[in-house]
């Protein structure tokens, strides 16, 4: 059995534990939930059956998962992304005019492209040839980003037109199970509780039973009518492709569009989460494995637009269950477990509220900061890039983005510093394209 686990998921029975990796990819599953209710609603704007597209979230996501636990053999999880769903639903077919049709095409596209560009060995090419203080700063600056997703999803930071953003009322409603919650598991966690940061979650939901919403009057937490719910067929929405357009300059700006902000969100992630786990090796400067996980980012995405569903991504809060231990594959295959499951007992997992996860995100961001002990602050010319894409990721809410700014600062900075020597052609040439793609796209 042993042999089994370690040829078919790294899992290797001296090393890792086989119950942390099971519950980190539990605590993966909990904290990206979420997705399972938000795509159906989002995508519900152009009038594709909520049913048919919660059941090819579910099934991009287990098969993206699969591939990496199985093939990567590393504890992340994938799903539709946030953002390059929004971008698919407001920007190309309610912006633009497109159908969704035309859309999945878009997405389709850029997978086959991902796998061209992991094949030939350009994405891992550009993960490594980025400078180690920003990789560093990768792993703090998504520390924040998601500990951002985490206050916001609980209400303990909200939208204020006056600041742009303020203090919710955490005396009531979710905001207040949010902050019981991020003691609890606080607490759970510095006793060093086995699986402290799942059964944070679990005791953040019960309690959400207890308190209620102040506007509508309901519980935080509610519990499910039924809990068995067959899943809807995806048949109304498989490739379901639009060729028509295929050759025109909409369509290029879309693949291009998605292709740029998947790819820096999925090389953000994977070096980040390393990074917080102290799992790059040689001085940060080079990913095990790394294009593996990249070609399970694009096969997933060839998946997901095939089932019918946006742009399938690694996501961020993968960093919930490497925080909880996970290091193998095991951790990926069992939240593709948990995905499974989530098809047949779908109201039971969407009735964990955001409020019940927000903890645990905001505990992982804690642990992705001690990369920036490591970033050299005095020498301005790396501190300032290592800043700007820390701060830009929560900010801008965009890994990418912050990536991209700290690239062009990078290079700015060095280069009126007089410290030529220090710019390697490749960050040259990325540099550029950044900055036209801020110009032009």
């Amino acid at each position: 059995m042993a042999n089994i686990l370690e040829k078919a998921l790294g899992f290797k029975a001296g090393e890792h534990s086989f119950r942390t990796e099971v519950l980190a990819g539990i605590t993966t599953f909990l904290t990206m939930a979420y997705i399972l209710a938000v795509n159906p609603s989002i995508f519900s704007a152009l009038d594709m059956p909520k049913g048919s597209v919660f059941t090819a979230t579910a099934l991009a996501a287990l098969i993206g998962t699969l591939v990496m636990a199985i093939y990567a053999k590393k504890p992340f999880a994938l799903a539709p992304g946030m953002g390059l769903n929004a971008f698919f639903v407001f920007g190309v077919c309610l912006g633009m005019g497109y159908s969704w049709q035309f859309a999945l095409t878009a997405v389709f596209i850029e997978g086959i492209i991902f796998i061209i560009l992991t094949l030939t060995k350009v994405r891992s090419w550009l993960v490594n040839a980025l400078p180690g203080t920003l990789k560093k700063a990768i792993g703090a600056g998504i520390g924040l980003f998601i500990a951002f997703i985490g206050l916001e999803n609980a209400g303990i930071i909200v939208n204020n037109d006056a600041t742009l953003v303020s203090l919710g009322s955490i005396t009531e409603g979710k905001a207040l199970v949010g902050m019981i919650g991020l003691f609890i598991t606080a607490g759970l966690v510095m006793a060093k509780v086995r699986g402290g940061i799942l059964w944070g979650i679990l005791i953040t939901s019960a309690i959400g039973l207890l308190i209620k919403d102040p506007a509508t009057g309901a519980a935080i937490t509610t519990l499910p009518e039924s809990v068995v719910s067959m899943p809807d067929s995806v048949s109304p929405i498989f490739c379901k492709f639009e060729w028509s357009h295929v050759l025109s300059l909409d369509m290029l700006v879309v693949v291009f569009t998605f292709l740029f902000i998947d790819m820096f969100d999925t090389m953000g992630t994977i070096i980040g989460v390393h990074q917080g786990a102290g799992l790059i090796k040689k001085g940060g400067d080079e990913i095990p494995g790394v294009e593996k996980m990249f070609l399970a980012d694009s096969i997933a995405t060839v998946a997901g637009a095939c089932l019918g569903t946006s742009t399938t991504t690694t996501y961020v809060e993968s960093a919930a269950g490497v925080g909880e231990g996970g290091r193998t594959g095991l951790t990926a295959l069992s939240t593709a477990i948990c995905f499974v499951l989530a098809l047949l007992f779908s109201p039971v997992f969407l009735a964990i509220p955001g409020a019940a996860t927000a903890p645990a995100l905001i505990i992982v961001g804690v642990m992705m900061m001690p990369s920036v002990k490591t970033i050299h602050w005095e020498d301005y010319c790396k501190s300032i890039p290592a800043f700007i894409t820390i701060i830009m990721m929560p900010l801008a809410y965009s890994i990418s983005d912050g990536i991209l700014l700290g690239v062009i600062s990078y290079v700015l900075c060095h280069a009126i510093s007089g410290k030529f020597k220090d710019i390697s052609i490749t960050m040259w040439v990325l540099a550029v394209l950044f900055i036209a793609k801020y110009i032009f796209i």
